[in-house]
């Protein structure tokens, strides 16, 4: 047994490590993650409350992981429940009180609550022991709940939580729920940026971004998991990748509206004016404040660069946007970038973005069909592309699909 002090600073500890993270999704990735471990729980899910609903909106399951390839993650359903006290989550969002259940499919008669036992039916699983606590802000409001399913003894047992971990979770997640309003914030910024490029560019919508971000964290992810980069630094460059892809056009905002909203596609000339869109959003970052500028800089400048040396707008200074000495060809055009030379964000987030316009209906173009986009970017690695970013990017398609279900398309 470790002892209460331990587990205090174990508490503390993780309250700071939450707090370092700011995307909201990779987020609620860490809290329930790190609840789990604390508990020794097999499973666990987070619910973040939109009105009077709670929108499920992350799960984690051991026991169901085992069962998929090392590459595969968990593809689940999003849904949402009132908040009322039918539902064990919804009465934890409505009480504003912990519950720590023994046995789910136990519950006595006189609790207003039910356990739904179809999800289990559906996966294979047992579920018995549930500890659920609300996700509570300094001002006392309920902004999420926090589901740990199946306590595990040293045998791999299920067992009941343990009371006195109570307190020091409702701890963690009033620490985590502060967290979640950060980060809340952090993406209404990053949204409201890209609601002024969407005024320039309907395509530029809220959905896109959002799955272009949750894209590239999963292909990089892939990508460094096969290059044994360490945890810790996959976790930290996730969150940063995140919200620099869904900032990767934000320079359309200085792109003339007669260009943006034309009906039909550029003329050379045009297409010259927007391909600026690249050097104009990179520009808004150009004064480093933080490793998301720096990361949002380079994405927004090489998203649109190709392994081959024949994309755009290549080597430029940071502050003109103008080509560098020994960089432009013979009649003074920029020259590409090439290969290793674009940097690996830049490199994933212009895969990212092509799979999404590709699957997009676009004014002067249907949706391509899933077939044609994957063929697509086969025949385009080693061109367009990195080839070791095409192939994790397939071995990611699962989590890619799934992400698309979460942020569909209009």
């Amino acid at each position: 047994m470790i002892d209460m002090s331990k587990k205090l600073q174990r508490i503390i500890d993780l309250g700071l490590e939450i707090s370092r993270i700011n995307d909201i999704d990779l987020l609620l990735e860490k809290i329930l993650l790190e609840a789990r471990r604390f508990t020794r729980a097999d499973a666990g899910s987070i619910y973040i409350r939109e009105d009077d609903r709670l929108h499920f909106s992350y799960t984690q399951n051991d026991t169901l992981q085992r069962n998929l390839p090392p590459s595969r993650k968990l593809i689940y359903s999003t849904f949402s429940i009132p908040i009322d006290h039918h539902s064990i989550a919804g009465h934890v969002a409505a009480s504003g009180e912990a519950i720590n259940i023994a046995d789910v499919y136990r519950l006595n008669r006189d609790d207003p609550f039910s356990f739904d036992r179809s999800y289990d039916d559906i996966a294979g699983y047992r579920t018995r022991s549930m500890l659920t606590f609300p996700l509570k802000t300094v001002r006392g409001e309920v902004t999420g709940v926090l589901q740990l399913i199946n306590a595990k003894d040293g045998a791999g047992e299920p067992v009941p939580f343990a009371a006195e971990d109570e307190p020091l979770l409702v701890h963690f997640a009033n620490n985590a729920a502060n967290a979640v309003e950060r980060a809340k914030l952090t993406r209404g910024i990053i949204m409201r940026m890209n609601k002024m490029a969407e005024l320039r560019d309907p395509k530029e919508t809220g959905p896109h971004v959002k799955r272009v971000g949750a894209y590239s964290s999963a292909i990089y992810e892939t990508w460094a998991a096969k290059r044994n980069i360490p945890p810790a630094e996959i976790e930290r460059n996730k969150d940063i990748l995140t919200m620099a892809a869904m900032l990767h056009d934000v320079g359309k905002v200085a792109i003339s509206d007669i260009i943006m909203k034309k009906p039909g596609r550029f003329t050379p000339e045009e297409y010259d004016i927007m391909k600026q869109h690249t050097v104009l959003g990179a520009r808004l970052f150009a004064e480093l404040y933080s490793d998301v500028d720096e990361a949002a800089y380079v994405v927004a400048l090489n998203h649109h660069e190709r392994w081959d040396g024949r994309g755009y707008p290549g080597h430029v200074d940071r502050e003109t946007g103008l080509p560098l000495p020994g960089h432009v060809d013979e009649n003074g055009a920029h020259l590409g970038k090439k290969g290793e030379e674009i940097p690996l964000f830049g490199r994933i987030v212009a895969i990212a973005d092509v799979y999404d316009a590709l699957c997009s209906q676009r004014c002067y173009k249907e949706a391509w069909s899933e077939e044609e986009v994957l063929d697509n970017l086969r025949s385009e690695s080693g061109k367009q592309f990195d080839p070791e970013v095409v192939e994790a990017f397939f071995e990611t398609l699962d989590t890619i699909r799934h992400i698309t279900s979460i942020y569909p398309h209009d």
